[in-house]
């Protein structure tokens, strides 16, 4: 009797809402509502399909490779890691508008020992993890003489330091071009993940510790034209840090967008100053260079017009499918 007074004290309430008695709409989903609707979603996305691939084969690349492999190329000199400091150069031409420069490199940033590299806690800004890095940096924690480096890890270890002037030739003359490293980075990495210590000047947070062992100079001196884009939050150093998913990537060096060029590089010859500083024959890499114009889909990717593709003929095709076996297995009762 007991046991009975428990269980109806602990019955919910006898509503339409506590005991699932609410109305419902409930689909009735027939040949003439299913295969229409395979037939509007096919053909929608064959129409942004189209958009996108046409789109994506209208932008312009231009890929020069400068690892210096073959012996007539302009930087086979600089392809020797034992060669320091080496200048290359290349020349070429533009036949059409480009607005971006890009460099591609052939690297493995996907592998997990590689891409956990890092300490977080440093790269936000933490003076205690400067003087004791995280374990998930060795063996790039500390040196020789075991002091701390900063920014420890794989990742900054390596970070991508070759350097690029361009010049467009006019009449034999050189002149300049003009490029926009600002806001290359993405927003989130710039105004959230990476922070500087708040210390001044910055190179004071840096006392008792040292640079990766790779880097030609320390995290406070990346950019000297710009003491506001140094340390962690230096573009370029954001750039490469966020890692890319293939070994195949291209990451974003400069735009150009100023003075005379503010509508891209117009048509012509143009030399490329490298200073090459970024050895990838020891691991059978390549560097290539990249020239590009935009869109309004972005970059060019023709995966994302071929996906959209594919799945719009795959509904249509389905779409075509089940009306035959419609017409050919339906109920009498639905004549």
């Amino acid at each position: 009797m007991v046991k009975e007074e428990k269980e109806i004290a602990n019955r919910p309430d006898n509503t339409a809402f506590t005991q699932q008695r609410l109305p419902a709409w409930q689909p009735m989903l027939s040949a003439g509502i299913v295969i229409p609707g395979f037939v509007l979603i096919g053909l929608a996305f064959i129409g942004i399909g189209v958009a996108l691939f046409v789109t994506s084969r209208s932008i312009t690349v231009l890929e020069i490779d400068y690892t210096g492999v073959e012996k007539d190329s302009p930087c086979y000199k600089c392809s020797d890691a034992d060669v320091k400091n080496c200048v290359c150069n290349l020349v070429f031409s533009i036949d059409r508008t480009r607005v971006l420069l890009l460099w591609f490199v052939k690297l493995f940033q996907n592998y997990r020992k590689y891409a956990a590299s890092k300490d977080d806690d440093q790269l936000s800004g933490d003076l205690d993890a400067f003087t004791a890095p995280s374990d998930s940096c060795s063996p790039y924690d500390y040196n020789s003489n075991d002091k701390p480096i900063v920014p420890c890890g794989a990742i900054a270890n390596s970070m991508f330091n070759d350097t690029f002037k361009l010049y467009r030739v006019v009449n034999g003359a050189k002149k300049l071009v003009p490029l926009d490293g600002k806001g290359i980075a993405w927003w989130i990495d710039y105004n959230v993940k990476y922070r500087n210590p708040s210390v001044t000047p910055l190179k004071n947070a840096f006392n008792n510790t040292v640079k990766p062992i790779f880097w030609p100079k320390p995290a406070y001196q990346l950019d000297a034209s710009d003491p506001a884009n140094n340390g962690f939050i230096n573009q370029d150093f954001l750039v490469w840090m966020r890692r890319a998913a293939l070994p195949d990537f291209r990451k974003l060096y400069r735009r150009i967008t100023e003075g005379d060029y503010a509508k891209g590089l117009p048509a012509g010859n143009y030399s490329l100053t490298i200073a090459y500083n970024y050895p990838v024959l020891s691991f059978e890499g390549t560097k290539k260079v990249v020239f590009s114009n935009v869109s309004w889909m972005g970059g060019k990717n023709e995966f994302l017009g071929i996906a959209y593709l594919v799945v719009g003929s795959l509904c249509v095709l389905m779409s075509i499918v089940m009306l035959i076996v419609y017409a050919k297995f339906k109920f009498p009762e639905e004549d």
